[in-house]
């Protein structure tokens, strides 16, 4: 372990990368944000174009 600490009750502190065994560069929230735009995007042309095109009459 690397990034192993010891603190005063000889408690082990361990990093959050270290632990986990992995990074988080945070991909994740751009992902997410890139996704809900898409889906408002498509929810508002499946809402709008019927309505211009007089389709729901």
């Amino acid at each position: 372990m690397a990034h192993e600490q010891r603190g005063p009750d000889d408690e082990i502190h361990i990093e959050d990368d270290d632990a986990r065994a992995a990074s988080s560069p945070g991909i994740l929230r751009y992902v997410l944000l890139f996704s809900t735009a898409l889906a408002v995007i498509a929810m508002t042309l499946v809402w709008i174009i019927p309505a211009l095109t007089g389709a729901a009459e």
